[in-house]
């Protein structure tokens, strides 16, 4: 079992890159199989939710390569529609193969998709769309089973606005017959990623980024080279990680337009922000204010994937914060091992009442989620003595090499084998 010890106490400076957003590569590299011939995505990240996913791909008979930041991807000899099982059941994004898949091959047949225990995320409005679209669905031996011989356009109104349901709505409408409209869409970044890597491959695409986007459906897309938007959950662990120990940080190829609801709470905080072409600029001061109270919302609200991240920075800074939790209601599994570090939190039901205290202090605790790993990390780097983190490999899901990319700020951390 790898772990990360963390000497805490240690004021972070300097500049580091914020990697290809994992949020972003994972559906395109899903959408990458409606295209004919090979697809480039550049920028891509090492992370172990992106081998999940090409593992699964290749295990169709798609041709996939991985070298440096580069992914080179070909589906043009795909004959198998059984998804793999247990990579299925590790990756929550695997449903997002479930649009292009049935799109291009008639059929699909997947376990129900696993991923980090933070809640309920039914796949339920995935396949309710895929029904008004012409799909056949039922259910086999534990087994999604979808099935086509040709999709067609359909009026689609989501009941909430689900990330993934636009994604693979989108990716299932790009090749059907007619037109699709997503009303209700989800609106975040990664989803204008998508149309603009899509609409590159031939599809015809718009609206995405606001409530309603509208697909034209087409006979067939061609690969295409992509570089892949810059991670602004990574921008954001990495402005906070600094922030909470009085550092100072630039996050290269950080994008403001896509951060603001969190660049607000930072400002709320006391850390002063610096928007520049090539990046953003953090400097805290000694100590962080308290936020207030900051709710998560659908983009552009505040996003859910750095309320853990926040959480743990506001249980070390000065005041009272409330935060709350609309999203996923199991994001607060990390509030244990902050009260483990000294953290004053009470939960009452969506919402976590943090009281900052002086200061935090070292312990053994366990990541039990992706972003709620993140926190403890971010907690370990102000508290005092060394801290130990557990089950780091889901930290590795959408952070490539942390403890690199930390150390290099002025951390002391090192990731180890125990056991």
């Amino acid at each position: 079992m790898d772990i990360y010890r963390i000497s805490g106490g240690r004021k972070l400076t300097g500049a580091a890159s914020a990697a290809g957003a994992k949020n972003a590569v994972l559906p395109l590299l899903a959408a990458s199989i409606l295209g004919e011939g090979e697809s480039v995505l550049k920028n891509c990240p090492a992370l172990s939710d992106v081998y999940a996913m090409l593992g699964i791909l290749e295990a169709t008979g798609c041709r996939t390569e991985f070298t440096g930041r580069k992914i080179s991807i070909c589906a043009d000899e795909m004959k198998e529609t059984l998804l793999h099982g247990d990579l299925v059941r590790e990756l929550r994004s695997s449903v997002f193969l479930l649009g292009p898949v049935l799109a291009s091959r008639g059929s699909v047949r997947m376990r129900f998709p696993g991923g980090c225990a933070i809640g309920r995320r039914p796949v339920d409005i995935h396949l309710e769309a895929l029904r008004k679209m012409g799909a056949e669905i039922g259910e086999e031996e534990g087994m999604i089973v979808c099935r086509a011989e040709k999709l067609h356009g359909a009026a689609v109104r989501l009941p909430f606005p689900s990330v993934g349901a636009t994604e693979n709505i989108m990716m299932a409408a790009a090749c059907a017959e007619g037109i699709t409209v997503i009303r209700n869409a989800a609106r975040e970044p990664e989803i204008e990623e998508l149309q603009n890597f899509m609409n590159k491959m031939g599809a015809e695409i718009c609206g995405a980024g606001t409530s309603t986007v509208i697909i034209s459906g087409r006979e067939k897309l061609s690969g295409t080279e992509w570089t892949v938007m810059p991670d602004r959950i990574e921008a954001g662990t990495l402005i906070l990680a600094a922030a909470v120990t009085g550092g100072e940080v630039f996050v290269r190829g950080a994008r403001a337009d896509c951060m603001e609801a969190f660049l607000s709470c930072m400002k709320t905080c006391g850390v002063a922000i610096d928007v520049r072409e090539d990046g953003i600029g953090a400097r805290a001061p000694e100590r962080l204010s308290a936020a207030g109270k900051v709710s998560t919302r659908p983009y552009p609200g505040f996003p859910t994937d750095l309320q853990s991240q926040l959480l743990a920075a506001m249980a070390a800074s000065d005041g009272v914060s409330v935060i709350e939790e609309n999203i996923f209601e199991d994001r607060f599994k990390v509030l244990k091992p902050l009260r483990l570090m000294g953290a004053d939190i009470t939960l009452c039901g969506r919402s976590a009442c943090v009281n900052g205290v002086g200061r935090l202090h070292g312990a053994r605790v366990r990541a039990e989620d992706l972003r709620g790993g993140a926190a403890l990390v971010i907690a370990a780097l102000a508290a005092e003595g060394e801290t130990m983190v557990e089950n780091i490999g889901l930290i590795d899901r959408g952070y490539d090499k942390l403890e690199r990319t930390l150390n290099g700020l002025g951390a002391e951390m090192t990731r180890t084998k125990e056991g």
